[in-house]
């Protein structure tokens, strides 16, 4: 028996396996709407049997996209965009999931195709927010260090996001407390040189987050999961920790997160990554083990036999695929062929199931 390839249950939503499609950046919307692009390659990814489908990270406001090809759940507009989307994967057997991000102190960029850096207003841009006045990098804007309105503006969206989230059909929330954004820039003292009840100490600088992960669960049905994405480490002296992350993640569950998806790094353009086949799965089983919290394990995890170690000798409770998905969509059915798993093929392509 594979065990990626068993049922996981969080609350009252059974995902068919442990393959979960990571949040990607498509940077393919006009004014945060999906579109047939976002329809295809998350309906793909479905159809290619993952037993969880997440959206890019999805702004909770138009300040809070990364660029302004981001996309977006901030009207009810957006929220039925998306129905569509969410109703395809539910229909293969996949869960959708919704990644609710703002990208703070990293907002108003270029296309990374078209360009780099900063946008300026004449370009579509605007000044982002942060904790401190402080850039990510000379290319960067210089951001507006937020004040008690701001924060509680934030809070609210984030909370709004999810409930049109749920009426858009999403059974799975995840928030991105990662990569160098918003909730991440107040955890690391890298981004964050506050001095008030949201700055210096740990205690101070998870503040914010927790009441953005508060608020949610407050606004999120009770049967209905909630998944934060960490950077377990910023990678550079002085930033956020592993031991911070433990800690974090425990307070994490005692708001009522039910997973922790750990990634790492992001938080300043000098990090030093030692990038390897699973070299952040260790994040996931340290958490998993310290903070008694269901763990995803993401990065460079690649081919089925290393998928199934990690869930298999509880490392992490499910694995989160990104470029290798982007490579081929349907990864999980030729995994579980490999892994020797009888899954459901869709009707329509049983002729090339292997026998």
């Amino acid at each position: 028996m594979s065990v990626l390839f068993s049922n996981l249950r969080l609350r009252e939503v059974t995902f068919r396996n442990r393959v979960f499609v990571s949040p990607m950046c498509e940077y393919s919307c006009q004014d945060g709407m999906a579109n047939d692009w976002h329809l295809v390659h998350l309906g793909s990814r479905a159809v290619g049997g993952a037993g969880l489908v997440f959206t890019e990270a999805t702004a909770v406001s138009p300040e809070g996209r990364i660029s302004p090809a981001d996309a977006g759940i901030w009207s009810d507009a957006h929220a039925e965009a998306w129905a569509r989307v969410t109703a395809f994967v539910a229909g293969q057997g996949a869960v959708p999931g919704i990644q609710l991000a703002h990208a703070g102190r990293k907002a108003s960029t270029a296309v990374p195709w078209k360009a780099s850096g900063a946008l300026g207003p004449e370009a579509g841009g605007w000044q982002p927010l942060a904790p401190t006045a402080l850039p990510f990098d000379d290319a960067s804007a210089n951001p507006r260090p937020m004040i008690d309105a701001d924060l509680e503006e934030v809070r609210t969206q984030f909370a709004d996001a999810a409930l049109r989230a749920l009426t858009a059909g999403f059974k799975v929330v995840e928030l991105h407390m990662a990569h160098g954004y918003l909730c991440h820039q107040f955890l690391s003292p890298l981004s964050n040189r506050r001095t008030d009840g949201y700055g210096g100490s740990l205690e101070n600088r998870m503040r914010f987050p927790l009441e953005v992960a508060r608020a949610v669960r407050a606004a999120w049905p009770d049967g209905l999961p909630l998944f934060v994405r960490i950077s377990a480490t910023d990678w550079a002296e002085g930033g956020w920790s592993v031991d911070e992350a433990v800690e974090f993640a425990r307070r994490l569950k005692l708001v009522g997160v039910d997973l922790v998806d750990c990634s790492s790094g992001g938080a300043v353009p000098h990090a030093r990554v030692p990038v390897g086949p699973g070299y952040q799965t260790p994040f996931a089983t340290r958490i998993r083990v310290e903070a008694g919290i269901a763990t995803g394990a993401v990065g460079m995890i690649t081919v089925p036999a290393q998928a199934e170690q990690i869930v298999a000798t509880g490392e992490a409770d499910a694995v989160l695929l990104a470029r290798q998905l982007l490579r081929d969509p349907y990864w999980p059915l030729h995994a579980a062929h490999e892994l020797g798993a009888d899954v459901a093929w869709p009707v329509q392509y049983l002729r090339a199931k292997p026998r």
